[in-house]
């Protein structure tokens, strides 16, 4: 695998960003993969608003409700890589339908424990762990997807518009109702968890092969019968993989802390909305939708950006200027200058997560993006558990303190890695030996010797 610039260094803005290429549409086959992923996130953005104003009914302790974002996250440490393994053995539609199939009977689940008033801080911890387990597999198979449906050269377009409709429904949508209509009756909303992920099993299934993921099978291409390896020697090779890549290794270990910086200063948040902020319970969503907001904005700005100034430079200054805005909200701590910090970091941190990713499905090839991608996640959402602990532990000082520590650190890092991201080359500049996507009517690739 090689880039096609100067090894380590930024090829910078690109000509012709407003090439015909650019122009044209994405395609029908990511169009469906778009609107699958559109009701998986649906049921994302009610389980998500949900989940903790449940938790916030059931307990006021916060290092219990802390504790939501901590078992939110643990599955991604111990499942993330098996998870990973399915996504490249799999036909990758079966492993969406399969992923969002068992969390319907999550929500089927919590619609009885809620009906029976049996549910307990324990139960809903048991649920939303099982829930996490699910997403690990979801996860994986979405983003291993979309690099089998369109070029490099689009993959910050494709990513920023998942991103941003993720946005939309989950936030404008979702976040909103979910957060009056529980106001209203509980079982409203978490009703709607059963209609939402019920779809989404339905449409995943209904998925073009093009989205199976086996046209990287070399065994595929050759015609040869593929190679049997073995369960476990699978799971290293994520990791050799990560390990032999300059770039991608040092990626890894500049987002591991800031993820756990970022889960530390938002440990709290719906304590931190409802009682530093004083806004009630029903406007929840509302605040949360400030967030979309600049979450849309990022996405929107996102792979312009990156055409006008390159990869590189703009993940450095997202990566910085996030830290900033979440130091800033916990020295401010009103409802307008949060509004405003919460939005504008949403659009940052958009921004970086579109790059990234585009970044990501770029250099890794097609065969190991599931492998590449669970072992990325297992240290990187695996250890975030860690920073909802720290940060609920923080709040007993005092609800401003784990956004105050969270920023600072994040701010840190971005100063001392600037120099690195500014190297990242742009996808179209990275040759992963992958032929490109056919409906992209582009000549094959040629693997670099």
């Amino acid at each position: 695998m090689t880039t096609r610039s100067t090894p380590g260094a930024n090829p910078g803005p690109r000509e012709g960003s407003g090439s015909s290429a650019e122009r044209r549409g994405l395609g029908r086959t990511f169009a469906n993969v778009f609107t699958a992923n559109l009701a998986s996130s649906l049921g994302d953005g009610i389980a998500r608003t949900a989940s903790p104003l449940l938790a916030a009914r059931l307990t006021d302790d916060p290092v219990l409700i802390a504790g939501i974002g901590a078992v939110a996250m643990l599955p991604w440490l111990f499942f993330a890589l098996p998870a990973g393994i399915l996504v490249d053995r799999m036909d990758r539609r079966q492993a969406l339908a399969l992923a969002a199939g068992v969390r319907t009977l999550l929500a089927v689940a919590l619609v009885v424990l809620v009906a029976m008033n049996a549910l307990t801080i324990w139960w809903l911890y048991l649920v939303i762990f099982v829930y996490g387990v699910c997403e690990t597999l979801y996860d994986g198979a979405i983003r291993a997807v979309v690099p089998s449906v369109v070029s490099k050269q689009n993959l910050p377009r494709a990513n920023a518009r998942i991103e941003g409709a993720e946005l939309v429904v989950q936030n404008f949508a979702a976040a909103p109702l979910t957060s009056a209509l529980f106001a209203v009756a509980v079982l409203i909303p978490i009703g709607g968890l059963v209609a939402a992920f019920g779809l989404a099993a339905l449409l995943a299934a209904l998925l073009p092969a093009v989205a199976s993921g086996r046209q990287f099978h070399a065994a595929v291409a050759t015609g040869e019968v593929a190679e049997v390896v073995p369960f476990r020697r699978q799971l290293a090779d994520g990791w050799h993989f990560i390990m032999g890549n300059r770039m991608l290794r040092t990626l890894w270990f500049v987002s591991i802390p800031v993820a756990i910086l970022f889960s530390a200063s938002g440990a709290t948040l719906v304590l931190f909305v409802l009682d530093t902020l004083a806004i009630p319970e029903a406007a929840f969503g509302l605040f949360l939708l400030s967030g979309a907001v600049g979450g849309m904005l990022g996405s929107v700005v996102a792979s312009r950006l990156a055409r006008r100034f390159g990869l590189g430079p703009v993940m450095a200054a997202m990566n910085l200027l996030a830290g900033i805005l979440v130091l800033l909200t916990g020295l401010f701590p009103v409802p307008i200058a949060a509004i405003i910090l919460f939005a504008l970091g949403a659009s940052t941190t958009t921004i970086w997560n579109v790059l990234m990713m585009s970044f990501r499905q770029a250099i890794i090839p097609g065969r190991l993006l599931g492998r590449v991608h669970g072992t990325w996640r297992t240290l990187l959402w695996g250890t975030m558990p860690i920073g909802s602990l720290l940060g609920g532990t923080l709040a007993l000082i005092d609800l401003t303190v784990p956004w105050i520590v969270g920023g600072a650190g994040i701010t840190v890092l971005g100063l001392i890695f600037y120099r690195f991201l500014m190297t990242l080359p742009n996808p179209e500049d990275i040759d992963n030996g992958d032929a490109p996507p056919p409906m992209t009517g582009a000549n094959p690739v040629v693997p670099a010797a």
